[in-house]
C-alpha cells in the first residue's frame, strides 16, 4: 500500500495529511460554530490553512518517522478548542462536533474511492488520489478510537455514566499528551486492530 523509500511519496503521503487534516479541523469548527460556539472561529480555526491545524509531532514527526521505519502513519491534528457550556445540547453537541471530523474524512475517502473507481490518472496524480483515500481511511480509523481527547470519545462521552466521565475529564484535562504516551507505548498492540478495520473500510470502499 505504501512505499517510503522514495522522497516523493513521502511528499505526496505529508500533503494529502496536511490537507486532509485541514478539512477534518474544519468540520469540527464549523459544527461548533452552528451549534453555538465560536471560541475555534475566534481561534482563527473555520480556515482550511493547515498550518492552523498541525500539531508538529502529532501530524508531522510522528507519521514522517513511522513513514520512515515502514510502518503505516497514524496521525492527529491539533485539537479544535471546545466550550461546552455554549453548546446547544451541550454532551450531545459536543458528540457530534467529535464526530464531524471523522466523518468528514470517510467522506473523503469515499469520494476518492468513487475517483479511483472511475477516473484514470497517471503518475503524481495517481499516487496523490491513492494515498488520499488511505490516509482518510487511517484518520477515520485513528480518530474513532475512544480515548479523550481523541473525537471518539467526544460521542462515547455523551452516554457515558457519571462515573466514566468524570475519568475521561481527568484524562482529557492532559490533552494530547495523552495521545502521545498512548501511542509510544500502545502502538505495537493497537497497530493489528487498526491495520484490521482500516483492511475492511479499504476492501468495502473499493471492492
Amino acid at each position: 500500500m505504501y512505499d517510503f523509500s522514495s522522497p516523493q511519496t513521502i511528499i505526496i503521503i505529508l500533503a494529502a495529511i496536511f490537507i486532509s487534516t485541514a478539512v477534518h479541523e474544519l468540520m469540527h469548527a464549523l459544527v461548533a460554530l452552528h451549534l453555538g460556539d465560536d471560541l475555534a472561529h475566534s481561534r482563527g480555526r473555520i480556515t482550511l490553512n493547515p498550518l492552523k491545524h498541525i500539531d508538529p509531532f502529532l501530524t508531522v514527526i510522528l507519521p514522517l518517522v513511522l513513514m520512515l521505519l515502514g510502518s503505516q502513519p497514524i496521525l492527529a491534528a491539533k485539537p479544535v478548542p471546545i466550550n461546552i457550556n455554549r453548546l446547544k445540547g451541550r454532551e450531545n453537541g459536543l458528540a457530534l462536533v467529535g464526530i464531524a471530523g471523522p466523518l468528514t474524512n470517510l467522506a473523503l475517502a469515499c469520494l476518492a474511492a468513487l475517483v479511483m473507481r472511475n477516473v484514470v490518472f497517471f503518475g503524481v496524480a495517481e499516487q496523490f488520489i491513492v494515498y488520499f483515500f488511505y490516509v482518510n481511511v487511517g484518520l477515520f480509523v485513528f480518530n474513532m478510537i475512544p480515548l479523550p481527547p481523541l473525537d471518539g470519545s467526544r460521542a462515547l462521552y455523551a452516554v457515558a455514566p457519571e462515573p466514566v466521565k468524570r475519568v475521561m475529564e481527568q484524562i482529557e484535562s492532559y490533552g494530547i499528551i495523552v495521545v502521545i504516551i498512548f501511542v509510544s507505548f500502545f502502538y505495537g498492540a493497537i497497530s493489528p486492530l487498526l491495520v484490521h478495520w482500516q483492511t475492511a473500510i479499504v476492501r468495502l470502499l473499493l471492492g
